[in-house]
């Protein structure tokens, strides 16, 4: 009976991989199959300004939850922990399927986060787990492949249930994905947990939340709905600044702080971390602003502004394998200065993008930023990974991606809320400030309602909406830079 016993618990590890890439597969796609369903969303339900809301929301809490989750699964072991942050994921995305208001979708998109926190880095370790040192190198391989056909299959299935359904498809088929993936994860994988007496680092998680969230709120709000020189903006700046501070000293302090500084005294970890920052905030410039241009500047279908995307999303898994092969010959600060000179040849075809290049234009700039993350993000990991002793990966690893959300989170505020005041201004200057304001903006991605509007108007908010995404294409530019200049300090050695 005991033997029995042994051989039933053993774990299916083919099974096991498949249900976790379906999980990574679940929290990948969601970037770039809400962004090319974006502009239908926003027609939709209304409240154009709060665009950028939809994205922020979930990176957020994905960006305050991962490194409490990596430390759960430490504890609890990593199959309660993986089937609560589905759970949860899946409960907010049926939620944000029924959502009747932008507000609404935005509350469920963070209880999707929230189980998005769980997904990435368990699965991850997940594999960590059950394959040797040997094998790793070939699954990871497979783990890299879920990026790369996410963001393919992406942008094409948002168009395509957009187009021939509805746009709450997008939220709706994670579900039989989300049950599939639980599964395979309660019946095959059976761990041994070694009970580890770990604390928790919730205060600075909440710090840090409070922090990110006041900032963003700043970025952007200010000057749009909320004004520079007003109380309620002072709080807000009071809440930042207040909660970056206890942040710092709640992690000084912590027993096991949810980010330890210690890992940032080696160069690389600093520079690749600040590299992977700006980095976020090119990639979430991309996807969520694209759409957009191509559907209410250029007037072209959801499913032609997903293509836009895609191309993005070839050059990245290509990029991270060649990535992976340049590194042996050249070095990761070769490599990563190959992949932000990638980065800076698509923002500049961003900048010099109008309405009369056509989608093929913006599809090339997608392209090169597609290989410069591939190039950066591949090469930043291996040089994390081999600068720190196998006790401290696992966090510098998670820092590193939460480094890379947080920028994410912060970039679709800070571009967002450039994209609203740009409009705003645009709108004002040429006098049709009573008349129409950054909300009506939702009319141009609607066929129907963009037909319905007067000419003058029309013009308006095309002429607004080019020009603050213009602005938008110039932060990314400038972004694309600083990556640049922040990747020349990495060490030419690893022990720096």
């Amino acid at each position: 009976m005991g033997k029995h016993m042994t051989k039933k618990m053993k774990t299916n590890r083919p099974l096991v991989l498949a249900s976790v890439m379906l999980g990574m597969f679940l929290a990948a796609i969601e970037a770039t199959i809400v962004a090319t369903a974006m502009p239908s969303i926003a027609a939709d339900l209304g409240g154009f300004s709060l665009y950028s809301w939809v994205f922020s929301a979930y990176l957020l809490t994905n960006a305050a939850t991962v490194l409490i989750f990596g430390k759960l699964s430490d504890i609890f072991g990593r199959k309660p922990i993986f089937v609560t942050g589905i759970f949860i994921f899946l409960t907010g995305s049926t939620l944000s399927g029924f959502s009747s208001s932008m507000e609404m979708l935005i509350v469920c998109r963070f209880v999707q986060g929230v189980g998005a926190g769980a997904l990435m880095p368990i699965a991850t370790t997940i594999i960590g787990d059950i394959y040797s040192k040997e094998e790793r190198a070939k699954i990871q391989g497979y783990l890299s492949s879920v990026w790369g056909i996410s963001a393919v299959t992406g942008p094409l299935l948002g168009g395509l249930f957009v187009e021939a359904l509805s746009w709450r498809y997008v939220f709706w088929m994670n579900i039989p994905l989300g049950v599939l993936a639980m599964i395979g994860i309660v019946f095959f994988l059976h761990e041994n947990i070694d009970k580890k007496e770990r604390s928790i680092d919730f205060l600075g998680s909440i710090w840090i939340m409070i922090a990110i969230t006041s900032l963003m709120f700043i970025l952007v709000e200010g000057g749009v709905g909320i004004a520079w020189n007003s109380a309620p903006m002072y709080c807000l700046v009071g809440f930042a600044a207040g909660g970056f501070l206890l942040f710092y000293f709640q992690e000084r302090r912590a027993k096991d702080p949810m980010m330890p500084f210690e890992i940032w005294k080696y160069r690389i970890i600093g520079f690749a971390n600040l590299a992977s920052l700006t980095a976020g905030m090119i990639l979430i410039g991309v996807s969520s602003y694209l759409p957009a241009f191509v559907q209410g500047v250029m007037g072209y279908s959801p499913t032609v502004a997903g293509f836009t995307l895609t191309t993005m999303s070839i050059g990245w898994p290509l990029a991270a394998v060649a990535g992976g092969r340049l590194l042996l010959v050249i070095g990761y600060r070769s490599t990563s200065i190959l992949g932000c000179s990638s980065l800076i040849i698509g923002g500049i075809v961003f900048f010099m993008l109008s309405p009369e290049n056509g989608p093929v234009w913006a599809a090339t700039g997608s392209f090169f930023i597609g290989i410069g993350m591939g190039l950066t993000n591949t090469s930043f990991i291996v040089g994390i990974q081999n600068a720190v002793g196998w006790e401290t990966r696992g966090i510098a690893t998670a820092a590193n991606m939460f480094m890379r959300t947080v920028g994410s989170a912060l970039g679709a505020a800070l571009l967002g809320g450039l994209l609203n005041s740009q409009i705003q201004h645009y709108i004002v200057t040429n006098g049709y400030g009573d008349r129409v304001s950054v909300d009506t903006a939702n009319n141009l991605l609607d066929p129907g309602q963009n037909m319905s509007l007067p000419d003058d108007i029309q013009s308006v908010l095309q002429a607004g909406l080019t020009t603050g995404l213009h602005a938008v294409y110039t932060g990314l530019l400038v972004l694309a830079v600083i990556s640049l200049l922040l990747v020349l300090f990495l060490p030419k050695k690893k022990q720096e």
